[in-house]
Parts: structure tokens; sequence; C-alpha cells
């Protein structure tokens, strides 16, 4: 549209300056042609009839004279002044001449050439010319002034109508001219703004994903060079991301494949370590100690192959969910139970079946095991569990406790909490802050496979600190329900 309106007004102001000049020129053109056939004609009638004049002239004479003058257009548009010395006559009787300006009077009365004026009289424009009968000199030497002077205006009727014919002519062809370069802005703004919208569309692709999308390359001007620069640039972009996803999938497969590696050699060292730790009591203590590290350090590296396998099976695409309908607030009982966490964990628990939902039980196990874990490590007693209804369902009434969209899970420490700069940064991958750089228990995989699990629910999980003091981990998992004569799992 900038194209085109741009196009528009340059051919506008093209067109009315053209026009302008060209009327302009036929205009002056029109007039002179006029002036100079008026000032001739009135130039030889004056000469042909001034040798009849008397002189000194009469009254009478005068006013013969001029109506011998305006004589000489057959069209009977001319009126004449004669003036000589104070005696004023005109062609028509009782002609007032108010047409005569002083400037012209002045001009004839100091000059012995014909002059001309062009005036406004009644409305319209009318030629205005004045000039000096003169007598040749003796033996043709310097002409003598007679004192007569004769002044003639004439309406330009004519004229103006060619001048009137000019401007319409200019304003129609203005129309066309202005039409023709809308076309050519149209044609141009096409040629211009096409490969412009080909880029466009080539650019959403790319960012789609599509990262074998091509231009075509059409000519040698500056756009053909952007859309050869934009191929080149796309073949670059998806040669690298290729070559990234390969080196991606390779360093999958390799995790993948250590890990599985790793779980049978691991086996049977905890099948030996738990025959050393029953025969620790009777072994000498430096003996001992090193029996249980040994032992406390194959747990933990199973569990590391353990968490390594559940990572790879998330970047692979292969975890997939098996829920069932339970009871959302017994499940968190059995996890802290399991794990022998019930006497060192407060709990805010609904009664049974108070909150019920479809979930992965062994997912949810692992979320809560690895939120309270984390606290009971990191953080300071009391730890704190609690669940609650989250968003009610729509058209739900507000009373309706089990009608709800969402559940929370809450998880709190007493800890001296997260640092504020690693709270972006707890759920990544192998993740410790500088504080705790030390050797610990935990892999640093815990919190990633946490939010792993809590996000192929469609939940979200959130870490903060509270105003008291201590961290608070939050999720928020959606209430699934079993529909009406469904199976159990899936």
């Amino acid at each position: 549209m900038r194209l085109v309106v741009a196009f528009g007004l340059v051919a506008a102001l093209a067109t009315m300056t053209t026009g302008a000049l060209a009327f302009r020129e036929a205009r002056n053109g029109v007039l002179k042609q006029s002036q100079d056939t008026v000032i001739a004609q009135l130039r030889a009638q004056v000469g042909r009839l001034a040798p009849d004049l008397t002189y000194p002239p009469s009254r009478q004479s005068l006013r013969q004279f001029a109506v011998d003058v305006a004589r000489a257009e057959p069209a009977a548009t001319w009126r004449v002044l004669v003036r000589y010395k104070g005696i004023s006559e005109t062609s028509a009787p009782g002609d007032p001449f108010d047409a005569l300006t002083p400037a012209v009077r002045e001009a004839v009365d100091a000059s012995q050439a014909t002059v001309f004026q062009r005036v406004r009289d009644g409305g319209r424009t009318s030629l205005l010319v004045g000039m000096s009968v003169v007598f040749a000199g003796p033996t043709g030497g310097i002409p003598v002034l007679s004192g007569v002077q004769v002044f003639l205006t004439v309406p330009q009727t004519g004229e103006q109508a060619s001048v009137d014919a000019l401007v319409t002519a200019v304003e129609r062809a203005m129309v066309p001219a202005l039409g023709a370069a809308v076309l050519l802005a149209l044609f141009a703004a096409r040629g211009v703004l096409r490969p412009v919208r080909a880029l466009r569309r080539a650019t959403r692709s790319i960012a789609e994903g599509h990262l074998d999308t091509r231009l075509d390359v059409n000519g040698s001007d500056e756009l053909a060079d952007l859309s050869h620069t934009f191929n080149e640039t796309a073949a670059a972009l998806e040669q690298s991301v290729a070559e990234l996803r390969a080196m991606e999938a390779r360093a999958r497969r390799f995790v993948a494949d250590v890990s599985h590696e790793l779980r049978t050699p691991l086996a049977a060292m905890s099948a030996v370590t738990d025959l050393l730790d029953e025969e620790a009591g009777h072994l000498d203590p430096d003996t001992a100690t090193a029996v249980r590290l040994i032992s406390e350090e194959t747990v933990k590296l199973a569990r590391l192959v353990e968490d390594l396998m559940e990572v790879s099976r998330f970047d692979a695409g292969a975890a997939v969910l098996h829920l069932d309908e339970i009871d959302l607030a017994e499940s968190i009982r059995r996890t802290l139970a399991s794990r022998g966490w019930s006497d060192e964990v407060e709990t805010a628990l609904p009664g049974p079946d108070a909150l019920r939902g479809r979930v992965d039980p062994r997912r949810l196990d692992v979320v809560v095991a690895n939120l309270v874990g984390n606290a009971l490590r990191h953080g300071a007693r009391p730890v704190r569990i609690g669940l609650s209804a989250g968003v009610p369902a729509e058209g739900a009434p507000a009373a309706d406790v089990p009608a709800v969209a969402s559940v929370i899970v809450e998880v709190t420490d007493s800890g001296p909490g997260i640092p504020a700069d690693v709270l972006p940064y707890v759920f990544e991958r192998f993740y410790k802050s500088d504080s705790a750089r030390t050797r610990t228990e935990g892999s640093g995989l815990g919190l990633s496979i946490t939010e792993e699990n809590v996000r192929m629910h469609g939940g979200t999980i959130r870490a903060a600190n509270r105003p008291e003091g201590g961290a608070v981990f939050t999720v928020e998992l959606p209430l699934r329900r079993d529909e009406p004569g469904s199976g159990g799992a899936s």
C-alpha cells in the first residue's frame, strides 16, 4: 500500500507539474499569437488612416478616425479611444473606456513604441493596446510625434475559451495518468513484494522446524541475492542441526547403553555387599568400616544408574504413563512409610477418598520421595508435606471439594532456603550450588526427574523460599477422574 501511494503521489506531482508547464506554455502561446495579431492589425489600420487625418485634428475628425480604426475588426469587438491634447473621442458614442489604465497611458506618453497590457474588464480578460501616431521626418529623418494617441481594447473571449479547453484537457489527462501510475505501482509492488512474501513464508517455515525449506532464485537483483543468501543460511543451519541431533542421539544412546551395562555388575556387587554387611559385625573395626563404605557407595551407584536409565527414557521419548485412579493422600502416606519417614515428616493430608485422581502411582511415588528426600538432606526439620484441592472444576459448586480441576502437593522445610542465584537452576541435571559442591548422597538428577514426571502428568512444579525461612516446592497436578465403566489402568 505504501508503494502504491508513493507511486500515486509521484504520478500526481509529475502530472500536475507537466500539466502546469504545458498549460503555461500553451496559454502564453495562444495569448501571444492573439496579441501579435491585434497589434499588427492596429498598426496597419492606423498607418493606412493617419495620412488622411487633418492636422490639427478636430473633435469630429478624431471621432471619425476612431470609428474607422474600429472597423478593422469585422466582428466589431474593438473599442477605440483617440486622444489629442485633452480631446478624447471613442468609436462608440458615450463609451467611458474604463479599461484604460494609468500605466498604459503613461507608457504611451513617454515612448513611441506600441505598448499593451491584459486587464480585467467587466469580469472578463481584455487586451489593452496603446500607441502614438507619428509622422515621418523630413527626408526620412527621425519620426515626429503628431500628438495623436490611439488606445484599443478587445475582449479575449476566444482566447479564454481556448485556455479553458486546455485546463479541461489537462484535468482529463491527469485521471488516466494517475490510473496508469497506480497500475504500474501494483505491478512494481507485486514484483518487489512477491519474493519478500516468499521469504517471510520460508522464514516461518524454518521457525516451525522445516529446515529443508528453500527459495526459488530468479534474476540477479538484490532480492535474488537475498534469496540465495537465505538458501545458503538455511542449508548451513540444517546441516548444523542435523549434526547436533546426531550428537545428541549418540550421547543419549551412550548413556542408556552404559547404564544398562552397569546394571548387571551392580546387581552382583549389591549381592556381595549385602553378604559383607551381614558379616561386618564379626570383622575388625577397620575392615568393618571399609565394608560399610563400599556398601553405601554401591547403593549410591545403583541409584545413579537407575536415575540415568530414567533420564535416558525421558530423552528418548520412551517414558509412558500407566494411569490408575487412586486415593492421593493414601499414596503419599505409603511413600513415607516405605522409606521410614512417617515419624520424620509432618503431614497435612485430607481424609480417606477425599481427593482421588488418575495418576501414575509409581511416578507420583518418585515425585514425593524425591521432594521429601531432598528436604530431609538439604533442609532442616521439621519437614512438612501437604495435599490440598487446587482450582475448582468449571461449573462445580464452591463447597464441592472433590469437584476440583487440580490438586496441590506442597513440601516445605525449615532450613536456610535456596540461594537466590541457585533458584533458576534447581531443576537442571547435575546442578549443585557452589556451597554444596562436596560429595553428597544425591546424584543431582532427582529434581530433574521430578520435573519430568510432573510434566508428563500435565502439571507444574515451582521452587521458592518461604518468608519465615526454608524452601518450598509446590506441585500442581490436573485431577483426572475415571469415566463410568472405564478400567482402572492404562
